[in-house]
């Protein structure tokens, strides 16, 4: 039991100093760097939130699956194939609807 206590005791210390260099601040130069770009990537992220809207609207243009396909092959930034992927899920949603209707109206005839 001593052993037992004295093992667990080195396992804590070890994840303490483990814990203590993973979440120590970086040194050096580079928070400086992040502060003198924080606004460059600022404006970056803007422009992509503008695209992204801007993709949302062509793709609400879109009625077919397979040019939404293509689109998502194309397409580089996970943003941009998340978009892509739930317009694509949007219109089958719309097309499985319209079956139904389509069936349950011609079962009523």
């Amino acid at each position: 039991s001593p052993i037992g206590d004295l093992q667990l005791q080195e396992l804590e210390r070890d994840e303490e100093a483990l814990a203590s260099k993973r979440f120590r601040p970086e040194r050096g130069s580079h928070r400086q760097d992040d502060k003198e770009n924080w606004p460059r990537s600022r404006c970056l992220e803007e422009e992509q939130q503008t695209a992204l809207a801007a993709l949302s609207r062509q793709l609400e243009a879109i009625t077919d699956v397979e040019e939404l396909t293509k689109l998502l092959r194309a397409a580089g930034e996970y943003e941009e194939r998340k978009l892509i992927r739930a317009a694509i899920r949007k219109l089958r949603a719309e097309e499985i609807e319209a079956a139904t209707l389509a069936g349950n109206a011609q079962s009523s005839k």
